[in-house]
C-alpha cells in the first residue's frame, strides 16, 4: 500500500512537472511574437511617416514651381531673399529635366527712361538666371528678355502699381 501510494505521488510529481515546462515556454513564444509585432507596427510607422514627409515635401516643391512671379524693389536688381527657396525648386526641376526651357522676363515700372527700364529688366532676368545657374539649371535653358516698361502687370501710377510691375517672370520657352 505504501509502494502503490509512493508511486502514485512520483507520478503526479511529473505530471506537475512536465506541465509546468509548457506553461514557461508559452510566454517566451508569446514574447517573441508580441516583440516582432512591435517591431513591425514601429516598421509601418516609420514608413508612412517617411511617405507624409515625401508627399509634403512634393505639394511643397509644386507650389514653388506654380509660383513664377518674382517681385523686386525700387530700382533694384536683386531678388527678395524671401524667394530663395523657390528659386532653388525651380534649379532643381530644371536641372532634372535637362530638356526643359525657360524664359525669363524682366520688366519695370514706368519710372524712368524707356532705355533705363530696358536695362533695369536685363539686370533683374539677368540676376535670377544666375541664381538658377548657381543652383543647377544649364545656361542652355535659360533664355532672358527684357520688356522694361513696356508690358506692365497692372496700369496705374500708384505704387501698388509700381509694385506689381517690377518683377521677373519665368515663362516656358517655345
Amino acid at each position: 500500500m505504501f509502494k502503490t501510494a509512493a508511486l502514485a505521488l512520483t507520478i503526479a510529481g511529473l505530471a506537475a512537472c512536465s506541465s509546468t515546462s509548457d506553461t514557461e515556454e508559452m510566454p517566451m513564444e508569446t514574447n517573441d511574437t508580441a516583440a516582432a509585432d512591435a517591431a513591425a507596427a514601429a516598421a509601418r510607422a516609420e514608413q508612412q511617416r517617411l511617405e507624409r514627409e515625401r508627399m509634403e515635401r512634393e505639394r511643397q516643391d509644386q507650389a514653388a514651381l506654380n509660383t513664377t512671379v518674382f517681385y523686386f524693389d525700387f530700382d533694384v536688381a536683386e531678388f527678395q531673399p524671401s524667394d530663395r527657396e523657390t528659386l532653388i525648386v525651380h534649379a532643381r526641376n530644371l536641372a532634372s529635366n535637362p530638356n526643359r526651357r525657360v524664359r525669363l522676363e524682366g520688366h519695370a515700372d514706368e519710372r524712368g527712361t524707356r532705355e533705363y527700364n530696358l536695362a533695369l529688366g536685363e539686370r533683374r532676368a539677368n540676376s535670377i538666371r544666375d541664381f538658377l545657374i548657381v543652383n543647377g539649371a544649364s545656361r542652355s535653358q535659360l533664355e532672358t528678355v527684357s520688356y522694361g516698361e513696356e508690358q506692365p502687370a497692372v496700369r496705374g501710377q500708384t505704387d501698388s502699381a509700381y509694385q506689381q510691375n517690377r518683377r521677373v517672370e519665368i515663362r516656358p520657352a517655345g
